[in-house]
């Protein structure tokens, strides 16, 4: 078993409507990726990643276990027969986690931390699903790359 602990910080690059709804609502689409649906993030607050992603902003979430167990509960609700893991990506190599957790060296600017689920059930559809966890704004914001800290 993999000893892992979530990163403090998380961000998500992407474009000011959608990480709005993100903050405000909770809201989230998971997207399908090696038989997995997947919701991905950075552990970085990088200017480069900005481009990268084509993003306008960034929603830096400041209390990763909170975001990160309200995540996999809302999940659960939604897709009762599926199981969520989270962890780093690993780059250049196969990670422990699998597929969905593997990328190629190249990628490993992105310095991504992944959530992602799995059908218990082999005919489960792979289609984008919709969650929502709820206000983000106590251990959340918003930032655009004019903030930039680092």
């Amino acid at each position: 078993m993999h000893d892992y602990q979530r990163p403090p910080t998380l961000h998500r690059y992407g474009v000011r409507e959608d990480l709005h709804l993100s903050l405000t609502e909770g809201q989230f689409i998971l997207f399908p990726a090696s038989n997995c649906l997947t919701l991905s993030f950075s552990q970085a607050w990088d200017r480069k990643l900005f481009e990268l992603f084509t993003a306008d902003s960034c929603l830096v979430i400041h209390n990763s276990e909170e975001f990160g167990e309200r995540l996999h509960r809302a999940v659960q609700r939604t897709l009762p027969s599926w199981a969520g893991i989270d962890g780093a990506v690993e780059y250049g190599v196969r990670a422990a986690l699998g597929a969905a957790f593997t990328k190629t060296a190249a990628e490993a600017d992105e310095r991504e931390w992944q959530f992602a689920w799995r059908a218990m059930q082999s005919k489960l559809s792979l289609n984008p699903v919709l969650v929502k966890i709820g206000s983000l704004e106590q251990f959340a914001e918003l930032r655009d790359r004019d903030t930039y800290l680092a």
